[in-house]
């Protein structure tokens, strides 16, 4: 099954580590990557820009509204996704918890809707 781990960060936060500190986080997570890769978990794994380069579409009544900026004002912002495969949502979160910027954020993690149901969104 499919699950979609999306990583939280205070950009704060990960601005204020040393130069060291920040090589030491970034190999750590491109090691990681390729042990996903080599056990047959990653299917991808994407950081994101800066909140400041994000921009919110929202449609109501056939109007376009664009806000600067993310949905939510809050300090942790999506930082990130890394697409899974894993027996079950356990599983999936035991990959999760050892993605090495979990320290500093969280990482949610949901299981991928197979299709589109025909009688409702959500159960």
């Amino acid at each position: 099954m499919k699950y979609l781990c999306l990583a939280y960060e205070e950009e704060s936060k990960l601005n204020a580590l040393s130069k060291s500190e920040w090589g030491e986080l970034r190999n750590e997570t491109l090691t990681y990557v390729e042990e996903l890769k080599k056990k047959g978990y990653l299917i991808a794994a994407e950081a994101l820009q800066s909140i400041r380069t994000a921009a919110t579409v929202r449609v109501r009544n056939g109007k376009v509204s664009i806000t600067d900026g993310p949905f939510a004002e809050t300090k942790e912002t999506l930082g990130g996704i890394v697409l899974i495969n894993a027996r079950d949502l356990n599983e999936a979160i035991q990959v999760a918890s050892k993605w090495p910027s979990a320290r500093l954020g969280s990482i949610e993690v949901r299981p991928i809707e197979e299709g589109l149901k025909e009688d409702r969104r959500y159960a």
